[in-house]
């Protein structure tokens, strides 16, 4: 059975469907969401053995790390994963965000779209969840840094990755990348819905 390491999972049980009947690990920074690993994903190196997983799924995480720690998340992603191994990552696409604010004429505190858990303003994709921020006190959910296509592969490529595949976004203003250790197998494609 192929293993999924689900990097600042957070509270949220679901994965996208491609993963199910994977064995599945939820690491998360924060104690109180009940993940099985809790630990700063700054120090996969430190906290995992390499080669261990299949795949390395990054919801909307990334962004929650300076530039140089959110290299150091990657390259711990690369550790972790075994040597035919991917990585699923999904961002806020920062480019989309400013394009459709600018084209509509919105503020930064103006709700840019409507959420199941409320308003969201382009303050909120740009740096974090100012709700959430609040609520909880915590300033690791706080975005750090964005990221675009291009600048999400020059990360991905430093790292270490070799080949990457922007797939569709399963969200509003998302960028989601697939990454590779090498060049995805047949069955990797298959499995991610990856057209020739």
């Amino acid at each position: 059975m192929p293993s999924l390491l689900n990097v600042g999972a957070g509270n949220r049980p679901d994965l996208p469907p491609h993963y199910a009947g994977w064995t599945s690990l939820r690491l998360d920074i924060d104690p109180s969401v009940g993940a099985e690993l809790v630990c700063d994903a700054r120090l996969l190196k430190e906290n995992l053995p390499p080669s261990s997983y299949d795949a390395v799924y990054c919801c909307h995480n990334l962004e929650h790390y300076y530039p140089h720690d959110g290299e150091r998340v990657l390259q711990g992603f690369v550790h972790v994963l075994k040597r035919d191994g991917f990585a699923e990552i999904r961002v806020p696409d920062v480019e989309a965000v400013m394009k459709d604010a600018m084209a509509k004429g919105l503020d930064i505190e103006d709700e840019l779209y409507a959420s199941p858990a409320g308003p969201i303003r382009a303050l909120d994709v740009l740096y974090g969840w100012q709700v959430e921020i609040a609520r909880s006190g915590h300033d690791f959910y706080a975005h750090k840094t964005g990221f675009t296509v291009k600048s999400l592969a020059r990360a991905l490529q430093r790292a270490g990755f070799q080949e990457l595949l922007q797939a569709p976004p399963i969200a509003l203003y998302e960028l989601r990348m697939l990454a590779f250790k090498q060049a995805p197998s047949a069955a990797q494609r298959q499995l991610l819905g990856i057209r020739d």
